[in-house]
């Protein structure tokens, strides 16, 4: 992709609202039982509070299939609301999931148990059952006065089942402390499915480096909104970010460098296994790239043998692209493409391997598409499917191929060919999907080369008709890639995630026919309160009609948090993801916004 880098004068994002210090004291937050907290919350619930303004069932972001409200079946959790699943140890998951996700903000303990199939008592009721028209991801959820049921074919349905019955919560129990509140649940039933089995986001760890944890809190922002899909673009000319056993110094020289002169950083094949593992209980596939055979100076800088002159180039630091490549003409750049791929393979569970391909400007013609059916060759050697970005469509067709299109305007003959042979496409329309472009002319962060987007833009396309010559059944999917040469703390990264990303999670789940801009931005602004009970930072586009206390808050914000990463929420040294902090009694920091600091200018251009 094209990545020109603009400078930018960073700003402010959004504030968390806490309960009050009489509600902290009536909620006893030192270290009492879980049981009287519970008892205590459902008192101040009971005695002292307003209830809040109610959630619908058709506010859920994405919009289900089908929702059929019962106003009269509103169903309250209790401090002995107990969750009951099948005895299926996938199952039970998904159940202590929730569980983990409920405990905090209500203080309730919330057991579960696996007597789902042989009670028909009141509660929460997660249950597989043997329906599979739902698909492996569909779920049916019910509520009534009496209980709360959630049911699916699969595992992954029941995942995005808990997704929904979180989000017809009241905005605060994404609150990591006990909060007093009355826990309704909206009556009704829920049937949904998603429209792409592939729904996705990516991030980019290579122009800055960002450690497990913060990956980790990405992973969960990604299961809010029933993505399923993270790709890691772990390698650029900027930085080598994945360790490779007999290649060191990939990762002590080439991981060594990041945009803007930082220190950069690598996984190490525990940390990456780490992350591949956290993803897979939150039912979402990590999609690795390596990115051949251009944006590679890094790797060069490592291993100058794998250079067209055999000369170590300088390291790079700046955001041009397209001056790097390995030598297309050298077996000891296949042994390394064997060597790399194979690790990562066999690392990564999920079918899918990323080549990258794009912008090799100085690899031409069959040197080019030569290079791209080798190693897709080599990537069905480790048993997985390849993929790449659109630039490899005119390289010879392999089993199940999958082009990543990142264009601009809709009309792409070479991709429309390439799907003519077999491939399939993820979309991930410059001007629609990419993340890292700006909001608005006055966005802090970012870059502007593929326009400005803004929520409505990222949500007004249609992906099953977007690209002209491409039949709908072509299209496996969307994804919505996070390009960092201007971002660079994990603030920064949920600054430009919301609110577009539930945008496009919407485009990728829910049915073309529940699309709409009005009724979505509604959906969407009543999310605010949620994202700022978690800490989360966010844009409060104008474009939204935000809740009037989400909205004084946000103008309340006169200054933004330090730039020093620690401080700002979600970003300690080792912060703990949200089944990891279930538990933890601190509170929400108070401000959530982007680095008030500029960063460094990037490196020179390389001559």
């Amino acid at each position: 992709m094209c990545h020109n880098q603009r400078k930018y004068t960073p700003g402010a994002a959004t504030v968390s609202t806490l309960p009050s210090a009489a509600d902290r004291e009536q909620l006893s937050l030192g270290t009492p039982a879980t049981g009287d907290l519970a008892r205590s919350a459902a008192r101040v619930a009971d005695e002292l509070l307003t209830p809040a303004a109610p959630v619908r069932l058709a506010d859920v972001v994405p919009a289900p299939e089908q929702v059929r409200p019962e106003p009269a079946d509103d169903h309250l959790l209790a401090a002995d609301t107990v969750i009951r699943v099948n005895a299926d140890s996938a199952a039970l998951a998904v159940a202590e999931h929730l569980a983990e996700l409920l405990r905090p903000a209500t203080g309730y303990p919330l057991p579960v148990t696996d007597t789902a199939d042989r009670e028909p008592g009141g509660g929460i009721v997660l249950t597989l059952t043997g329906d599979e028209t739902l698909g492996p991801e569909g779920y049916r959820l019910d509520v009534t006065r009496a209980r709360v049921r959630i049911s699916a074919a699969q595992p992954a349905g029941l995942f995005y089942g808990v997704q929904t019955l979180r989000q017809l919560l009241p905005p605060a129990v994404e609150s990591r402390t006990p909060t007093a509140g009355r826990w309704v649940l909206p009556g009704g039933s829920i049937v949904d499915r998603p429209r792409y089995a592939y729904r996705g986001a990516m991030l980019d760890v290579a122009r800055h480096f960002f450690p497990v944890p913060d990956v980790l809190r990405v992973i969960d922002h990604l299961a809010r909104y029933k993505l399923n899909q993270l790709h890691l673009h772990l390698t650029d000319d900027q930085g080598w970010r994945i360790a490779v056993p007999g290649w060191p110094r990939l990762t002590t020289v080439g991981a060594a460098t990041e945009v803007g002169d930082g220190p950069g950083g690598h996984y190490s094949t525990a940390d990456y296994r780490r992350i591949v593992a956290y993803a897979a209980t939150r039912h979402i596939t990590v999609v690795p790239e390596i990115d051949l055979p251009g944006h590679t100076n890094s790797a060069l800088v490592a291993y100058g043998e794998l250079a067209p002159d055999r000369v170590a180039p300088q390291p790079y630091t700046g955001t041009e692209v397209g001056f790097s490549y390995v030598d297309p003409a050298s077996e000891r750049t296949y042994q390394f493409v064997t060597d790399v791929l194979g690790e990562v393979a066999a690392n990564s569970p999920g079918p899918l391997l990323h080549i990258g391909g794009d912008e090799a400007f100085k690899v031409k013609g069959t040197a080019y598409t030569d290079f791209v059916e080798r190693v897709q060759r080599i990537v069905a050697g480790t048993g997985k499917t390849v993929v790449g970005w659109h630039q490899i469509a005119p390289a010879a067709h392999s089993d199940g191929r999958v082009l990543q299109w990142w264009g601009t305007d809709g009309d792409d003959p070479a991709t429309a060919e390439a799907v003519r042979r077999g491939a399939r496409l993820i979309l991930s329309p410059g001007n629609h999907a990419y993340l890292d472009m700006k909001y608005a002319p006055d966005t802090p962060l970012g870059q502007d080369w593929a326009g400005l987007i803004d929520v409505r833009r990222a949500y007004d396309w249609d992906p099953g008709s977007h690209l002209a010559g491409v039949p709908a059944d072509a299209v496996l999917g969307v994804e919505a890639p996070l390009w960092t040469e201007s971002v660079t703390t994990l603030p920064e990264i949920e600054f430009m995630l919301f609110p577009r990303l539930p945008a496009l999670a919407e485009l990728a789940w829910s049915p073309r026919s529940t699309h709409g801009w009005a009724r979505f931005r509604e959906r969407l602004a009543g999310h605010g309160p949620r994202w700022t009970a978690a800490g989360i930072a966010y844009h409060p586009s104008p474009e939204l009609p935000w809740p009037v206390a989400a909205a004084d808050a946000t103008a309340a914000s006169g200054a933004a948090v330090s730039s020093d990463p620690a401080s700002a929420p979600g970003t300690s040294t080792d912060p703990a993801p949200e089944a990891d902090r279930a538990t933890d009694s601190a509170p929400v920091t108070e401000t959530a916004a982007i680095p008030s600091q500029p960063r460094p200018d990037t490196a020179p251009d390389p001559a």
